[in-house]
Order: C-alpha cells, then sequence, then structure tokens
C-alpha cells in the first residue's frame, strides 16, 4: 500500500506505486496534450508529483523535450541565479564490511590497498584542499564499525575544521557515511556538519538485496530510512541520490521522486541535494556487467525532469563525467559540482599513481580546480564557493523560504561573487584571475538591491585589502 507519510520504506517508496506510475507514464508518453499541461504547471515552480514527472521523462516527442530542456533552464536561472557551487570529495578511509557489488570498497576485494588516514593525514588532506581554493567539502567513509566508528568520523570533521593555512578554511563539512542511528546523527548536528548524503543506489527492493549481498547495508528498508532517522536527530540538510546504471533509470527516477516528496509530506522539506552518479570503472569494478547504462542524451533528460519536478533541490554532478557531459548538462539544472576532485584516501596530500587502484571510481574530468574555475566562468556561470546559509543557520525550511521569496539574488548572488574574489586573490592562475573579475564586474550590477550591492562593492575592496570572510 502506497502511504506518502507511512514512516515505512516499502510504503513510502511502494513497488507498486511505481510499476503502475511506468504504466501510466508509456501509455501516456505520446499524450501531447497531458505533456503540455504537465509542463505549464511546472512553469510555476512548486513541483511536479512522481507520476507527472514519469510521463515527461517517458515523452518521445522531440518538441516536447525541447521544452522540458528550455524549461530546466529558465527555473535554474531563476531560483538558482547562474550560480555554480564548488565542492570537494575528501576520502577518510576505504575499509568496508558490505559486499557492495558495484562498489570496489566491498570486503571481499584483495586488489586495493585498504588505507585509514590519521588526524595528522587529515589535517595534510586539508591543507592540500585549502591550497587549491576549497572552502566545502563532502567526507566520505565506507562502513566499518571497528575501522571507521562515529568517534572517528566526528574527530575528523572536529579536525577538519580546526586547521586554518594561510587564507584557506573550510567552511562547510558535507558527510556522506552509512545509515545509521538516530543518535550518532544527533552527534553529526552536534559536530557542525552540513548536508547528511546518502545514495540509496536502487530503490528496486530485489535489486537492491542482490547487489548488497552482505554486511549491514543488505538491510533495505533500515538504509532506505534513514533520512528519516537523521531528520529526527536534527538534521535538516539531507541530500539524496541513485547510481543511475544498476536498475532501469524509469523505475529509479520515480522512487527517487518519491522519495522527495516523502521528506516534503514528513518532515515540510524535502532533500536540500540530489546528487545523479553513473556507475563507473574501478578497482575489481567493471560496469559493463551492468545492463542498465544511460547513454548522455537520456541522462540529460533526467536532469532536465529532475529541475521540474524538485525545483528547489540543488542538483550535483561530480568528477565521474566527462567536461563535455558536464558542459550538456549544467544548463539544465545543475547547481553544484566537484572539482580537481581526488577519490583515493590520501589522494591530495600524495596523489595516485598510475598503476594505484585505490580510487573509488575512475574520475573522467581530471582538471584542476583552477581551470574548471576558469572553464565555468567562460561558459557564464559564477564558480562560488559559499556557505554562507549553513553558517547563519538558513538551513532546512529557511533555506526553501529564501529560495522561494525570489530574494536569491540579493543575497547567495552577492554572497558568490563575494568568495569567487577570495579565490581569485588567493589560488587563481594570472588567466583565471583577468577573466573572474571581469565578470565579477558583470555580475555585481544584476544585484537588484541596491544598499546589498553597495556592501558587496565595500567587501569586494576589502577583501582585495586583504581582509576575508564577509556574507550576506
Amino acid at each position: 500500500m502506497y502511504n506518502v507519510k507511512s514512516m515505512k520504506a516499502e510504503e513510502f517508496i511502494s513497488h507498486h506505486e511505481i510499476i503502475e506510475t511506468l504504466k501510466y507514464a508509456e501509455e501516456n508518453k505520446n499524450n501531447i496534450e497531458l505533456a503540455k499541461s504537465i509542463l505549464k504547471k511546472a512553469e510555476q515552480c512548486k513541483g511536479l508529483s512522481h507520476r507527472e514527472a514519469s510521463v515527461l521523462l517517458a515523452c518521445e516527442d522531440k518538441d516536447i523535450i525541447n521544452e522540458i530542456y528550455t524549461l530546466a533552464n529558465k527555473i535554474k536561472k531563476e531560483l538558482y541565479g547562474n550560480r555554480i557551487v564548488m565542492f570537494a570529495p575528501l576520502y577518510l578511509s576505504n575499509y568496508c564490511v558490505n559486499g557492495c557489488v558495484y562498489c570496489p570498497y566491498h570486503a571481499k576485494n584483495k586488489q586495493i590497498p585498504r588505507k585509514k588516514l590519521t588526524q595528522q593525514e587529515v589535517e595534510r588532506e586539508v591543507i592540500a584542499l585549502q591550497d587549491m581554493g576549497h572552502k566545502r567539502l563532502a567526507i566520505e567513509a565506507g562502513e566499518d564499525p571497528v575501522n571507521n566508528p562515529i568517534e572517528y568520523i566526528l574527530e575528523c570533521v572536529k579536525t577538519i575544521y580546526s586547521v586554518k593555512h594561510k587564507n584557506g578554511a573550510i567552511r562547510r563539512v558535507n558527510v556522506n557515511i552509512a545509515a545509521t542511528t538516530v543518535e550518532n546523527y544527533r552527534k553529526l548536528k552536534e559536530a557542525e556538519i552540513g548536508t547528511y548524503i546518502l545514495f540509496q543506489e536502487t530503490y528496486h527492493k530485489e535489486s537492491y538485496e542482490k547487489l548488497h549481498p552482505t554486511g549491514p547495508k543488505h538491510d533495505y528498508a533500515y538504509h532506505t530510512e534513514a533520512m528519516d532517522r537523521a531528520m529526527e536527530g536534527g538534521i535538516d540538510d539531507v541530500g539524496l541520490g541513485v547510481l543511475f546504471g544498476l536498475e532501469m533509470y524509469k523505475y529509479e527516477f520515480a522512487g527517487l521522486l518519491m522519495h522527495a516528496e516523502h521528506l516534503e509530506a514528513v518532515h515540510g522539506v524535502g532533500p536540500h541535494t540530489i546528487s545523479v552518479p553513473r556507475i563507473k570503472r574501478a578497482s575489481d569494478i567493471d560496469p559493463d556487467v551492468f545492463d542498465n547504462g544511460i547513454d548522455d542524451d537520456i541522462f540529460a533528460k533526467i536532469i532536465a525532469c529532475i529541475r521540474i519536478a524538485v525545483p528547489y533541490t540543488g542538483m550535483i554532478i561530480s568528477t565521474r563525467e566527462s567536461k563535455e557531459c558536464r558542459e550538456k548538462v549544467l544548463p539544465l539544472g545543475i547547481s553544484q559540482i566537484s572539482g580537481g576532485s581526488r577519490t583515493s584516501v590520501g589522494g591530495y596530500y600524495e596523489p595516485e599513481a598510475e598503476d594505484d587502484n585505490s580510487e573509488q571510481f575512475d574520475v573522467s574530468d581530471k582538471r584542476t580546480l583552477d581551470e574548471v574555475v576558469r572553464w565555468l566562468m567562460q561558459l557564464g556561470y559564477i564558480p562560488s564557493f559559499c556557505t554562507a546559509c549553513y553558517r547563519l543557520g538558513r538551513t532546512g525550511d529557511r533555506f526553501m523560504q529564501l529560495c522561494k521569496a525570489g530574494q536569491i539574488q540579493n543575497c547567495c548572488h552577492p554572497n558568490a561573487l563575494i568568495t569567487l574574489k577570495e579565490f581569485l586573490e588567493d589560488y587563481a592562475s594570472p588567466a583565471t584571475k583577468e577573466i573572474g573579475d571581469k565578470l565579477i564586474d558583470v555580475e555585481l550590477k544584476n544585484v537588484p538591491n541596491e544598499k546589498v550591492r553597495k556592501i558587496a562593492e565595500q567587501n569586494l575592496s576589502d577583501i582585495k585589502s586583504g581582509l576575508r570572510d564577509f556574507r550576506f
């Protein structure tokens, strides 16, 4: 029985409801009148149901698909402007007791060297990331109650926040670790983490259990209900995601949106972010053995449909994807990307050798952060290193209210310019700095509120004089 407000995984992610949704979408994929009415509703920026969005995803009419892309771009610009938030993953430990068949960390993999960072090594990694210019991290660790207990994660968060190197500082630590207890989520909240991120991998229960044959992650319900426990523990910014390529993408799409609807219905706020990773090659992992892979065109369509279905949610694409693919989907709703990423434990201080098998997945976009920042600006985007909302308590429904009130341009836009200026002064190459300074001059004029614009101008001048860390 499908019940969006149920606290049971198999009721708020109902297999029967997904099957019925996919059947309805298939039957109506060429219903142009219905598709147009759904797009008309989406223009109001109030979102779509999983069933409505599934109709659009199934639609094969080229004109409708173009309208989907146009609307996704419009919604992204209206709600988030042309900002792209920058972050990097930091891998703490690849010890793991699970048997996930798509992940090289799985317990039976003997090819991968196991490593866990000491606090001194965490500090070295953070300094290396700060020297690139990063201000926001997403920490990652395998599930291992002996090697990676919650106490270790909390100690790492404390260490990361404590490191101040030159003008560098990590101002927001997002956490991507295994499903845990309400008590442990409270501890993470007390440690002042940003977003708690947990990918579902697949919402298809039967496939989920086959893909996770051993270890605590085998428990579908415990994993799927994790976000409810996180919110009960006080974490109001949570990040969803599936690993596209494990199961049929239309099924995953519907399940992902049902999860977002559930969080909104029960907690009054949907996911802060949605990630869209695709399975990639890694040690002991061949993505070709999974027969549900999706090409770049379908991938782009998924991203656009998510954007118009959950307009106020941030969307993330990582360096799993190539420069060409990222450039293709940026206009369709992406608001956060990683840059200069390493997916091995200790990979920033000591970059992995060509024959090292310790990466969690192959990085497709291997450019430096400076190169990614310059590329974004050349495309007309503002690379943002802002963490103001998190640090000022504008999280959960408070951020959503800011976004829905249309105040992004008077808050997030100047914050993006201020933090970009910090990057340009402290870390950018001369070529990147030249492009960035010109971009800031142009974009400053797009701050609607004159008072805010004047303050931003003063902040930018103060940054040039050596001061740091201004925010609206």
